[in-house]
């Protein structure tokens, strides 16, 4: 009698590791219409909304994860009016620059920078939003912006985000399209999600 139950509880650890992932990603999103489809590639007019963001050093999987565990303190409660703030998705991730010489020695010369931002719910405003505690944490409105982006599953490792964006590169070249951003990478799924689950973007900003 015990293989049946111990082959019960695999079936349930498996279908709760399948289930997991999209349920807790089922949060609000930032607001956007498509313009154009062309298979996995999208044209989107994003709406103006605001983000928390900060920088963060390092390659950029570390940077990723340091960065969404300082804002993901801030919506939590680490703010100055103790308030939790509802968790949104994508977690967005951006180059900036590389650090200069002139840098806290705290951080390498030559060392990648990268903005983290998670998207605030769009019933927030500047005013309602609560001060982070963490003076390197800010909040950021952004405006409408016109976005090409490729959705792909998978694990967002590098040589994946390297070929979605030379797709999307090409695809924008031979479209006559203008990009006026580096690429940003968008993710929407908790890090134990299923890899064939998940759901990674790179967008570029395009002229509209």
């Amino acid at each position: 009698m015990k293989k049946p139950i111990i082959w019960l509880f695999a079936v349930i650890i498996i279908l709760a590791a399948l289930l997991a992932g999209p349920i807790m990603s089922n949060v609000g999103q930032a607001k956007y219409d498509v313009i154009e489809t062309h298979g996995a590639i999208e044209l989107r007019d994003y709406d103006p909304m605001i983000v928390a963001v900060v920088s963060v050093p390092g390659d950029r999987k570390k940077a990723i994860g340091d960065g969404f565990q300082l804002i993901a303190d801030y919506i939590f409660g680490n703010n100055i009016s103790s308030r939790k703030v509802p968790m949104t998705a994508p977690v967005i991730q951006q180059p900036t620059e590389k650090i200069a010489m002139t840098a806290p020695v705290t951080h390498q010369a030559g060392e990648e920078l990268w903005d983290v931002q998670f998207v605030m719910p769009y019933d927030y405003t500047m005013q309602t939003l609560p001060k982070p505690n963490n003076p390197d944490i800010h909040l950021k409105r952004i405006s409408g912006k016109r976005f090409a982006v490729i959705r792909f599953s998978g694990l967002a490792r590098a040589n994946s985000l390297a070929a979605h964006s030379k797709e999307l590169e090409t695809f924008i070249l031979e479209n006559n399209l203008e990009t006026i951003s580096e690429p940003v990478y968008a993710f929407f799924n908790p890090p134990w999600t299923l890899p064939l689950l998940r759901r990674n973007e790179v967008m570029l900003e395009i002229k509209k």
